[in-house]
């Protein structure tokens, strides 16, 4: 039999490990310079690779029209990073490959690099390309040419300072330096009109080069808006080839939509649904000694000690199908004690999601439930009501639904939310008082994509 086509049962920390610290981008990235660079000794260049802290060196592309405020983005990031800006007018005169080679000393500085308006061509994309200098993150700004002609219109200059400034958005104050101004070369509408041709004309073949680490961004706004809508998307991720496993944790009050969100998952994502209460119920049903201790618990309606839920809670997600499919987890932890029992075990969640209902409609949603004895059917007296008198003279409330007990359950968990969200500090937090399949389209675009985090 081959070996490699045998089933393997793989430790669920190694997954976690090489998740945790990025394991499969390294490599990915670790081949990628080396199939660029072909180094003769390739040990040296890998150890220097790895000494380089590639996730935090930003190298960063800007591109737009005339007049689109690239350069003004530019340095406000440069600043706001830490970084280099090669800039079109700083390198007037230099052969591009010079340009590439200075964005590549300030990578190997481990500074980064952001390059405002270049390259131009395609042909410098594909230079670019040869020499190993592949961005992270591009942005182009775009304008309305109308716009952008009236902004070119009103540029003045300061002869003494070389400032910019402009006859309607950023007019100086003094008479002094208002006296002084002068009209830059190049702003006329004829020569502008040129400007913007030629733009469009090229960046049609650049574009193409960055599909997927490219950020279009509309310069026809306040440029601080502009500004942070760049450094938003330059301090994420891009979403990662990975392998990835999903364990998901669903936090939040009784009648929030634990359950029935961890349904979904389970349906689309063929995820493990693990919920605390239903696994105690079960545990109970295998007549072993620990299900005689749980059941004793039970009968004396008291709360389960954590070390049996955890007991039961590690036998489960120990089995092949939860490390190989994933896990949604709801009911537990319910606290920061029960977080950091869990996280001790090695069981961490990598997606977690607080779902945040007001009391008015969990009492809504939880205190009008009511039970048929007879045919065991459910009905809400709001959303489903039993449909004859007879019917409804006989449903039953379930005693976990009495408004006292729902509200005491409730203030007790938002009580220890605020210590469960500073522990999970990459958790999410959702709006559950809307339409159930809204709220799991924001668990699942979260689940999808990378986690918001600052690269830089």
């Amino acid at each position: 039999m081959d070996a490699t086509s045998a089933p393997h049962r793989i430790p669920a920390e190694m997954p976690q490990y090489g998740e945790a610290n990025h394991i499969f981008e390294l490599m990915q990235s670790m081949l990628e310079q080396l199939l660029i660079h072909q180094p003769q000794d390739p040990i040296p260049f890998m150890i220097e690779h790895l000494h380089r802290d590639n996730d935090h060196v930003p190298k960063i592309i800007i591109l737009g029209p005339p007049a689109s405020g690239k350069t003004t983005i530019a340095m406000w990031l440069c600043k706001h990073l830490n970084t280099n800006l090669l800039t079109r007018g700083t390198l007037l005169g230099k052969e591009f490959s010079s340009v590439a080679e200075e964005a590549r000393k300030q990578y190997q500085r481990f500074k980064g690099w952001i390059l405002d308006g270049i390259p131009q061509t395609r042909e410098q994309v594909l230079m670019m390309q040869t020499l190993g200098l592949a961005p992270r993150h591009v942005i182009v700004l775009n304008a309305p040419d109308s716009v952008l002609i009236e902004r070119n219109l009103g540029k003045r200059i300061d002869p003494v300072t070389r400032e910019i400034y402009h006859t309607t958005f950023d007019w100086p104050r003094e008479a002094e330096v208002q006296n002084r101004l002068l009209e830059p070369e190049g702003i006329s509408e004829v020569e502008t009109a040129r400007k913007l041709l030629e733009y469009h004309r090229s960046i049609i073949r650049i574009l193409p080069s960055y599909p997927r680490i490219l950020k279009a961004i509309s310069a026809d706004q306040p440029c601080v808006d502009v500004f942070y809508q760049a450094l938003t998307y330059v301090q994420t991720s891009h979403r990662s080839n990975a392998p990835f496993t999903p364990r998901v944790l669903l936090c939040g009050p009784m009648g929030s939509g634990k359950s029935l969100q961890a349904a979904l998952l389970a349906q689309k994502y063929g995820l493990v649904n693990i919920c605390c209460g239903q696994l105690l119920r079960e545990a109970v049903e295998d007549q072993s000694k620990l299900s005689e201790l749980i059941q004793s618990f039970f009968d004396k309606e008291m709360t389960v000690p954590d070390d049996i839920i955890l007991k039961v809670l590690k036998g489960r997600l120990d089995r092949p199908d939860c490390v190989h499919k994933g896990w949604v987890l709801h009911g537990f932890p319910r606290d920061l004690d029960q977080a950091h029992m869990l996280a001790s075990m090695g069981y961490s969640p990598n997606r977690v999601f607080f779902l945040n209902v007001p009391l008015d409609s969990i009492l809504e949603r939880l205190t009008l439930r009511r039970v048929d004895p007879v045919t065991g059917e459910r009905y809400h007296l709001m959303y489903k009501p039993p449909p004859t008198p007879e019917i409804q003279a006989r449903l039953l409330q379930n005693p976990e639904d009495a408004e006292d007990r729902v509200k005491l359950q409730t203030d007790l968990f938002y009580r220890n939310s605020s210590e469960l969200e500073q522990f999970y500090r990459q958790a999410l937090t959702l709006n559950g008082d809307q339409d159930p399949y809204t709220v799991f389209e924001y668990i699942e675009s979260g689940i999808i994509n990378p986690l918001p985090r600052k690269v830089f």
